[in-house]
């Protein structure tokens, strides 16, 4: 009897801890600090920095990026209950307290803010907290909402990662810092757009305002063309400003040329969503900034 009570017990903190881990979005984490990492590695001049510094910086970048994915999961969990795709999440079937979710995420974001000041440095702190706040007040909790373009402004709170790395290594953030900025701007519009298209029904059923809700299918598949139109001009940007060398641009002007045709095929097609060129997107971010990385012009 004891040992099965012990059992019950051990499985139920397991659930626990597997519910807490689930609303940080590990996903998102790790992606943050991969582009993180770059930004180190060119703030560094194509050399990774010191361990210590790799650790403080991805220790506390990563656990603020937790923190405020919670957050928005917290604020969310209204919409979530009426979203397919969302219902089953940790905070839309009430499977933790609201209170310990909220003291929990926000210690983590304003703790590990004092400690990447203290330990990385302040701008890298500063750089940080305009994120996490771009993301949690003025995505989640005021634009998402109540406006179509809050895709736009939740892009740029995404795009901050290089910038903390960047400034973690340099304490500045000078061209190379806001060209990685401006290559993660530009692409996640027609990232989140090809997604929003998939899930539209759903997010109208919620009330939130996407792209595809509040302009209709066409409307958002000419902006993901646009915008595939524009992501090459800053995608090569690298190998002008000395960042990456030849194979860099031959590369990325290959992909970008890919990512656009597929976009003009959407365009003219009859379908209403196209998770492949969701997934292109995907590959499209991982090569480039790989690509970037193994092709430094130093």
């Amino acid at each position: 009897m004891a040992d099965q009570l012990a059992s019950e017990l051990a499985q139920e903190k397991k659930s626990i801890l597997s519910a807490y881990i689930s609303i940080s979005k590990p996903g998102i984490v790790g992606l943050t600090l991969v582009v993180a990492l770059a930004g180190m590695f060119f703030g560094n001049l194509g050399v990774m920095p010191h361990w210590q510094q790799i650790a403080w910086t991805f220790l506390t970048l990563g656990l603020i990026t937790a923190g405020s994915c919670m957050l928005n999961n917290l604020y969310d969990r209204d919409i979530d209950k009426i979203m397919t795709r969302t219902s089953k999440r940790v905070m839309a079937t009430n499977s933790l307290p609201e209170k310990h979710v909220l003291i929990l995420s926000l210690t983590l974001i304003i703790s590990s803010l004092f400690v990447m000041w203290m330990m990385v440095n302040p701008l890298s702190a500063i750089v940080t907290f305009i994120g996490s706040f771009g993301y949690v007040v003025v995505y989640t909790m005021w634009t998402k909402r109540t406006t179509p373009w809050a895709n736009q402004l939740g892009g740029i709170a995404g795009a901050v990662p290089p910038l903390v790395g960047y400034a973690a290594v340099t304490g500045t953030l000078d061209a190379w810092a806001w060209i990685m900025f401006a290559i993660m701007v530009v692409w996640q519009q027609p990232h989140a757009l090809a997604l929003a298209l998939k899930y539209r029904h759903e997010y109208a059923a919620a009330n939130v305002p996407v792209i595809p809700v509040a302009h209709g299918v066409d409307a958002t598949k000419k902006r993901i063309v646009i915008y595939n139109m524009i992501l090459p001009f800053v995608a090569v940007l690298p190998y002008f400003y000395g960042m990456s060398g030849i194979f860099y641009l031959v590369i990325t002007s290959i992909l970008s040329a890919m990512f656009l045709q597929k976009s003009i095929v959407f365009l003219r097609s009859e379908r209403d969503c196209d998770m492949r060129l969701f997934g292109f997107s995907l590959i499209w971010l991982i090569a480039v900034f790989f690509v970037m990385v193994v092709d430094t012009s130093f």
